[in-house]
């Protein structure tokens, strides 16, 4: 996984409560189970019509958005059911981070495990970095995940809270996998005297 430290990009505003999971990856695209290619089609019933084509005014279709790597969000982002491609879908179009002032609890986790930042904030705060990011490509957002902090284009800061252990996996680029990867020498010694104690298992 890859390490998260510090972001500095454009933000795409997505001013909508409620965003369910269906809408950021509906549930024709769940048939696959690889990580990549599903950011053509996040938020698809609403980045295009029914003949496949973009609609200009869904801003991710926006050439100033087009590159986004933030998200700011309304409240209660990533509701619905609880299907880890929504997490795979905003990754692989790009996006590393997203502000809200509030997200389901099984797509919180999920982004954790997938390299994604999930940030909550105040909506007061949310107010002002949603304003911020519509002002388009040249209004670029800092996350500083070791700082705890949220930077306004105009330098404005806000602190956010963070579990201290998901801080570290991010910060190490460190998955379930990569978790268990660090115990590897624990692992292997507990099975070597495992073996030695019980050759009969």
């Amino acid at each position: 996984m890859e390490k998260f430290e510090k972001l500095t990009g454009v933000a795409a505003p997505l001013p909508l409560i409620n965003v369910d999971t269906d809408m950021i990856i509906p549930k024709q695209f769940l048939k696959t189970i690889k990580r990549s290619g599903l950011g053509v089609n996040l938020f698809d019933e609403m980045r295009y019509d029914d003949n496949g084509n973009e609609k200009p005014d869904f801003v991710l279709n926006k050439p100033a958005y087009r590159e986004a790597e933030i998200l700011v969000a309304g409240d209660n982002f990533g509701c619905g059911s609880s299907r880890e491609h929504a997490p795979w879908a905003i990754k692989d179009f790009g996006i590393k981070a997203i502000i809200s002032t509030s997200f389901a609890d099984i797509f919180f986790n999920n982004c954790f495990k997938n390299g994604i930042l999930p940030i909550v904030l105040p909506k007061a705060q949310v107010d002002v970095l949603m304003k911020d990011a519509e002002k388009g490509a040249n209004a670029r957002i800092t996350v500083d995940l070791e700082a705890q902090t949220v930077t306004s284009s105009d330098g404005e800061v806000f602190q956010f809270e963070v579990d201290p252990f998901r801080k570290h996996c991010l910060l190490n680029g460190l998955d379930d996998i990569g978790l268990t990867l660090e115990k590897a020498p624990a692992i292997q010694a507990f099975e070597t005297r495992m073996t030695a104690e019980r050759p009969w298992v």
